[in-house]
């Protein structure tokens, strides 16, 4: 009986996946499947899926995180999505106390607290990264305050969102969780119940500098959403501009005055002429 769909992207990360696996099979709830998607690897990773059996592995040309994961959703039979990145590692008790906490309360969706390993040694994550249930709407606004690796939600609300931008290079999952947090309040669970590790030289985070370029892109989109409180409107208003005058800044400084600048710069003037 299949309550949950396990989820793990992956491109040529044979050195970690293992570990990723394993903290999947050895959970205590059993009613899981897992799905791995191998997004076009040249490593190892075929290799050592075929360890496996009981994985059901989803193998496509390179196209990026985001198609990975929703190529899944397509497939994934649990009433539940759990998503787990192939550089990170759940504890035991994560899928089992999740599930108790959906059945037990009113949310779509629950995360979790997590540790923080970088390069090896386990690091305090600053206060802006605190995590915490509710309304996170405002919260979300500033940085991703769900960590893929920790959010288990139903699969009707996933698709009700339209999954992971596709055409977003990073910044996918901020997308995702701004719409998630526009229309629901999240669960949460005050317990480390995932490793995250950092530092490797293959995450997205370090190949893309202009992070608030997609950021600002999202923020734009979501405030055509009509059930946006005119609180939050104003909150999401006042954070797009200010991402928009440091991106805009730096374009300036480099000269750099093309598509991307001009796009920035029209979402900036909409929504400063919005305010006056």
């Amino acid at each position: 009986m299949i309550k949950i769909s396990v989820i793990i992207p992956t491109y040529n990360r044979a050195y970690s996946l293992e570990r990723a696996i394993k903290s999947v099979l050895t959970q205590s709830f059993p009613y899981y499947e897992l799905i791995v998607v191998d997004d076009g690897s040249t490593d190892d990773t075929a290799n050592l899926l075929e360890k496996y059996p009981q994985i059901k592995v989803i193998s496509q040309a390179n196209q990026g995180v985001s198609v990975a994961r929703n190529n899944a959703v397509k497939q994934a039979q649990g009433k539940y999505l759990a998503f787990l990145d192939s550089d990170d590692e759940w504890l035991e008790h994560k899928l089992e106390k999740q599930y108790e906490f959906l059945q037990k309360n009113d949310y779509v969706c629950v995360h979790s607290d997590e540790i923080w390993v970088r390069n090896g040694v386990r690091v305090n994550p600053m206060k802006k990264h605190q995590k915490g249930g509710g309304d996170q709407f405002k919260d979300s606004l500033r940085l991703c305050v769900i960590s893929p690796s920790t959010i288990m939600l139903q699969k009707d609300v996933f698709n009700q969102l339209g999954g992971f931008r596709e055409d977003y290079p990073v910044c996918e999952d901020y997308d995702l969780w701004l719409k998630l947090t526009a229309r629901y309040k999240i669960g949460y669970i005050d317990d480390l119940l995932i490793k995250k590790f950092g530092g490797h030289q293959d995450q997205l985070s370090r190949k893309y500098f202009a992070m608030d370029f997609w950021r600002v892109r999202s923020i734009d989109e979501i405030l055509d959403y009509q059930g946006l409180s005119m609180d939050k409107k104003e909150a999401a208003i006042v954070e797009l501009l200010k991402k928009a005058t440091i991106l805009l800044k730096g374009y300036q400084k480099h000269q750099n005055l093309g598509a991307d600048y001009q796009q920035i710069k029209s979402i900036s003037d909409k929504w400063q002429t919005y305010l006056s």
